[in-house]
């Protein structure tokens, strides 16, 4: 497995420990690299992903509901929104990965973590995002 795919599966890992446990965030991002120690590179490309997240977690989430017929984020499996806010924010807010590599991603780790339905829902709803490219949430400098 690549570091890039590493990083990326301890973010969803990361994100599903959030949202199960309240708490301060930095604190438990502390922790969770304290349990879960890996190669630098791998801790810095997962922490840049996370900064995006939570950075930009509101307009993320609406890009993923407008995309996404008749679904909100509260009704999708907790791996599936987070699978669709990594990528998400990958597609929205990153140049480092071309957005047909991080949607390759997104369903690997979809089928991975996810049920058996995961991949093609999340497939579905970042191809969208993609060719209808919501501009008006991508900031004019990009991270």
């Amino acid at each position: 497995m690549g570091k890039r795919r590493s990083s990326r599966e301890l973010v969803i890992k990361f994100l599903y420990l959030v949202e199960m446990n309240e708490g301060d965030v930095e604190a438990q991002r502390l922790e969770f690299w304290e349990r879960n120690p890996c190669q630098p590179e791998i801790q810095g490309f997962a922490d840049e992903i996370l900064n995006i997240i939570f950075l930009h977690r509101n307009d993320i989430d609406s890009c993923v509901e407008r995309f996404s017929e008749n679904w909100t984020m509260s009704r999708m499996a907790v791996i599936d929104r987070n699978v669709l806010r990594l990528a998400t924010s990958e597609i929205l807010f990153s140049k480092t990965v071309p957005p047909k590599v991080v949607i390759d991603e997104a369903v690997e780790i979809a089928k991975r973590f996810g049920s058996g339905d995961s991949p093609q829902f999340v497939n579905g709803i970042l191809d969208r995002i993609l060719r209808e490219k919501p501009t008006d949430l991508i900031p004019t400098t990009k991270t």
